[in-house]
């Protein structure tokens, strides 16, 4: 069961890497847009939270341990601050990053798709003989 919950992790890595790889613009306008008509965060915010949580205590029999315990830890960390940090705090750190360059969200997303496939090949799904 925890495998699918990691490849699931990794499926929404390579799914936003890809977008933000293809499609930077695109994607960081329905993320401005979907902020300015106050769609609901706290489900998403909980979800960072409860799949770093999962990325921590399954990542911990994986390889490249380290790796996980870090990407875990930033889930969780970016998943609570965006739910209890004061307003301006977040709405400032919420614009700087929707005001970035293309290319900035292309590395992004570059990284977002080499942790899901480090974490598809811990698991065995990819590159074994």
């Amino acid at each position: 069961m925890k495998e699918y919950a990691l490849a699931m992790i990794a499926g929404m890595w390579l799914a936003d890497g890809v977008a933000l790889l293809l499609a930077p613009r695109f994607v960081i306008d329905h993320v401005r847009t979907a902020i300015q008509i106050n769609i609901a965060p706290w489900p998403w915010q909980l979800f960072a939270v409860v799949a770093g949580i999962v990325l921590f205590w399954a990542g911990l029999e994986l390889r490249y341990q380290p790796l996980w315990i870090c990407a875990a830890g930033g889930m969780v960390c970016k998943g609570l601050f965006l739910a209890f940090a004061p307003a301006q705090r977040r709405e400032r750190l919420v614009a700087w990053s929707l005001g970035r360059e293309d290319v900035d969200y292309r590395f992004w997303g570059l990284g977002l798709c080499t942790l899901a496939v480090l974490l598809l090949h811990a698991l065995g799904w990819i590159g074994q003989e």
